[in-house]
Formats: structure tokens, sequence, C-alpha cells
């Protein structure tokens, strides 16, 4: 996972950690309910990078063992 892949998924976590408190502290669900999403999109964001990273490092180590 790339170091801007890591700062945009964090900076969207922490937005949407922020928009829920808010949401919670003013009553308002809709507000509260869009900041639990944009929390679970960038987890998702976050869980499908690991993966790729994964999935990366399987590729590099097959590679070194056949050269």
């Amino acid at each position: 996972m790339g170091i801007g892949d890591k700062i945009s998924n964090a900076a969207q976590e922490a937005g949407g950690k922020i928009k829920e408190g808010a949401g919670d502290l003013t009553d308002n669900h809709r507000l509260e309910a869009e900041g639990k999403a944009d929390q679970a999109s960038a987890n998702a964001k976050q869980a499908g990078e690991k993966v790729k990273d994964g999935v990366k490092d399987a590729a590099d180590d097959v590679k070194k063992n056949v050269d």
C-alpha cells in the first residue's frame, strides 16, 4: 500500500469519526450514519490494499524462487 493511499484512507476514517461524533452530539442521525459509512469505506479500502500487497508479496516470492 502506498503512503498516499494510507494517508488518504486514514483521513477518510478520521473524517468519518468526526462526522459520527458531530451527528451524535447534535442528534443528527443522517450525519452520524454518513460518518459510519465513511469509516466503513475507509476500512474496506485499507483491507483491499492489504490483500493487494499480500498478492504482490506472494508473486515476488514465487518469482524469486523461480529465478
